[in-house]
């Protein structure tokens, strides 16, 4: 089978379109980025932090992991872009300016620009949820 790459690269100098190489990937191991300390916006109980995204040089977007550990919470903060609570296991309750969902397993969260939002443990086991959102412009 043939490659499109050769035929898109020779259509990209066709029309004057710079060939820009991305940066080689940035691999990040969770054990090297962990830390125990209190959630944020708040300091509700404790939890364990995953700061995956924070030595990703030149990078657009936060991506973390964060587990609540049992009785924590990410206070309510107003929020200046949108924003992903993703449940990897356990259970919570997000709050959304002033509406609380329940979230388990394989549920997300998507939060919007200007809501003020948190999110607490519930249940018996810890909470472990992805965090994404865009970085602030400069």
């Amino acid at each position: 089978m043939r490659s499109v790459l050769p035929t898109l690269v020779v259509a990209a100098l066709a029309v004057g379109t710079p060939i820009l190489a991305a940066p080689a990937a940035v691999i990040v191991k969770e054990t090297d980025v962990m830390r125990q300390e209190p959630p944020p916006h708040g300091a509700i109980g404790m939890s364990t932090a995953y700061r995956i995204s924070d030595i990703v040089p030149n990078r657009t977007m936060e991506f973390r992991k964060r587990v609540l550990h049992v009785g924590a919470a990410i206070g309510p903060h107003p929020i200046n872009h949108d924003e992903v609570y993703y449940v990897l296991s356990g259970e919570g309750d997000v709050v959304s300016d002033g509406v609380t969902a329940k979230l388990t397993p394989g549920m997300a969260a998507y939060l919007y620009k200007g809501a003020v939002v948190g999110i607490r443990q519930t249940g018996a086991g810890e909470l472990a949820l992805i965090i994404s959102y865009p970085l602030a412009k400069p």
